[in-house]
């Protein structure tokens, strides 16, 4: 979650309601973190833990807590998110959600190819004009896809169509 000060003002708003909206669609063999930044950046968890009742609402306080502050650094959230691999049988998913304000798009690509193993990164653009090239392009580098809210009342109808595309992934895992 960006929380640099280019998110301030009425794009953190939906970017609290896209997070708050995919905590309310764990099931409890899911496992979740949360990791926002700025300049710098810190996870709520430092590692995937089960959705259960006390991890969500520790989630959610996370999120609810969060104000717009300092730049972007967008590298080491990142990677800190790709850092760890999926349990056997299990398909990891990365929902990075940013207005894209950066400017070392190339090698924040060339990072997330480096780095993503068996993980799936989806981008979700917040705002009136985030970096749609650059999510654009993440979010094929990371074999997911790129959604894009620019108001607060489309929140709900755009990340219902992710989450039904991160709730039943079509295939995984196969062979020839």
């Amino acid at each position: 979650l960006d929380l640099s000060g280019s998110m301030g003002g009425r794009s953190i708003l939906p970017a609290r309601s896209v997070i708050a909206d995919a905590l309310a669609r764990l099931r409890p063999e899911d496992r979740l973190d949360v990791i926002r930044f700025d300049d710098r950046y810190d996870a709520l968890f430092g590692a995937m833990r089960p959705a259960t009742p006390d991890n969500l609402a520790a989630a959610r306080a996370y999120v609810e807590s969060t104000e717009a502050r300092g730049g972007t650094e967008m590298m080491a959230p990142l990677m800190a998110a790709l850092s760890t691999t999926a349990p056997p049988g299990r398909l990891r998913q990365v929902v990075f959600l940013t207005d894209g304000a950066v400017d070392n798009e190339t090698a924040l690509l060339a990072a997330i190819e480096a780095h993503l193993g068996n993980t799936r990164l989806f981008t979700v653009g917040i705002g009136s004009a985030p970096n749609s090239w650059f999510m654009t392009e993440a979010a094929r580098v990371g074999r997911g896809s790129f959604t894009y809210i620019g108001r607060l009342d489309e929140v709900g109808a755009r990340m219902g169509e992710l989450f039904a595309r991160l709730e039943r992934p079509a295939m995984t895992d196969i062979a020839a």
